[in-house]
């Protein structure tokens, strides 16, 4: 095991405790489902544009999925809060356990037309501001790695790959 993964495998633990916390004293929000405007635009209104323009360059193929699959349950962790079933329970969060924005459920259909490619790129490169959602890219993910994270989040609710 390289150095890395072992400070990685290290660091999940901590990340996981501060995400939970930073969501738990999150002030002026409502408990348990919490995140009322969950179809409110996470890119700045400045930068939302721009972003709207941005096209996944990885092609949707199953390839791309499976790749993107294997970052979601591995190096990116996004298993930990968006849970295997993407549904925005990681394995350790039980529903009705914390206070603010929940993960995104990726199998929620009218989020998923409500976002293009572009913006959840820019909010893994970004974060999003009033969630505990970190930025991903460069830090965890290159903008290739990232972009097929994106593949697998729409494979959720699109069967065009026939991977769900």
């Amino acid at each position: 095991m390289t150095d890395w993964a072992i400070k990685r495998r290290a660091m999940r633990p901590s990340l996981l405790f501060a995400v939970v916390v930073a969501v738990l004293e999150s002030p002026g929000l409502s408990v348990f489902g919490a995140d009322d405007a969950v179809l409110k635009p996470r890119v700045p209104f400045d930068q939302i544009e721009e972003a709207r323009t941005w096209r996944n360059p990885i092609p949707a193929t199953e390839e791309s999925v499976e790749k993107g699959e294997r970052l979601f349950h591995g190096k990116a962790f996004c298993v930990t809060c968006h849970g295997k079933d993407g549904k925005g329970f990681g394995g350790d969060i039980e529903p009705g356990t914390l206070k603010g924005p929940l993960p995104r459920n990726f199998t929620d259909k009218e989020w998923q037309s409500a976002r293009t490619d572009g913006e959840l790129f820019w909010i893994l490169r970004n974060g999003s501001k009033g969630t505990a959602m970190a930025s991903f890219v460069p830090l965890i993910l290159t903008e290739e790695e990232a972009w097929q994270v994106l593949r697998y989040v729409r494979s959720f609710v699109n069967d065009e790959q026939g991977v769900r």
